[in-house]
């Protein structure tokens, strides 16, 4: 087969922690052919979705002991060609976030990919549908209690019903601008003034979850299947667990009632093409839908000594 990659540059990414690294070197230990590129050399030309992408090659990461450990030059690329994507195989859109303007006309050029050709995963629409954190809100029966809203006034009264709670930025990623809310801090309006945009944005409050000191279990679904998890605990004074912020991980098994979790949002995912996609789950709570860039894979591969690229490149080969 014949992968397109879209990523951030190849350079920022770590190859220990990754998992668009992770994918790449499973679809290169495969045999299969590996071409990068960023958002910004996507182009419509004639009607078809076109890119310049380079060839890539790779030096697996090797564990050692407890980590991932690389070679310094651990990829190596070819010169860039202007090719048509409906020329690949597989084209994964793994651009972090945040979901701005430039991603969102980036889906828009995916959308003119023939599918019956090439398989892209996530779905650009899917992209475009699914906010990860107002993405969720469809499955409240399985949520923490949770508003979204940029009213100082509904905020301040979710929090004394709640006697904590966390406030969530809705295009935020990897824990950032997360904030812990108590009724005694006199912090309170500048906190939410400045999350808020003095009014402007709506943001995410959930009631704060105990059970978020043990851990932030990060679940990874396969086309609506668990086929891995980690937990990400709090460290220190830090009360996030995201890996991004400090939090450390450790091996954790999926539950029954996570398993009945990913049977509820199964049907709309796979309904939005959302094929590779990272549950949060706190104490038996979904907390976020991730289908930007999920990531966990290198934690789970370690911990557990699978090989969770594999499968997923199996699973686009039966395809």
């Amino acid at each position: 087969m014949k992968l397109a990659y879209i990523i951030d540059p190849i350079a920022k990414l770590d190859p220990g922690h990754d998992t668009s690294v992770a994918l790449m070197e499973a679809s290169q230990a495969k045999g299969h052919e590996i071409w990068i590129t960023e958002i910004q050399h996507l182009s419509v030309i004639d009607g078809k979705a076109w890119a310049t992408l380079k060839p890539v090659h790779l030096t697996p990461v090797i564990l050692e002991g407890d980590r991932w450990t690389s070679v310094p030059n651990w990829y190596s690329v070819g010169e860039s060609v202007l090719q048509c994507l409906d020329d690949f195989d597989v084209v994964w859109m793994r651009k972090d976030p945040p979901v701005n303007i430039s991603y969102l006309y980036a889906t828009y050029i995916l959308d003119l990919i023939d599918p019956s050709s090439t398989l892209v995963l996530n779905s650009p629409s899917g992209l475009r549908e699914a906010n990860e954190k107002m993405y969720t809100l469809q499955f409240t029966e399985v949520m923490p209690k949770t508003i979204v809203t940029q009213d100082k006034s509904i905020i301040r009264q979710f929090l004394d019903e709640q006697q904590a709670a966390v406030m969530k930025p809705l295009g935020g990623k990897a824990g950032e601008g997360i904030l812990f809310l108590d009724p005694s801090d006199r912090n309170f309006n500048s906190l939410v003034e400045i999350s808020t945009k003095w009014g402007q944005e709506p943001v995410m409050v959930q009631s704060y979850l105990t059970a978020a000191k043990e851990g932030d279990k990060r679940i990874i679904v396969l086309n609506g299947e668990p086929i891995g998890a980690v937990n990400r605990i709090p460290t220190g004074k830090e009360f996030r667990g995201n890996m991004a912020v400090g939090g450390r991980v450790a091996k954790v098994e999926i539950t029954d009632r996570e398993r009945e979790i990913c049977q509820i949002v199964a049907p709309k995912l796979k309904q939005d093409g959302l094929y590779f996609v990272g549950l949060d789950v706190i104490g038996g709570y979904l907390t976020e839908v991730n289908v930007t860039s999920p990531t966990g894979v290198r934690e789970i591969d370690r911990l557990n000594e699978v090989s969770l690229g594999k499968q997923v490149i199996e699973w686009i080969e039966k395809r």
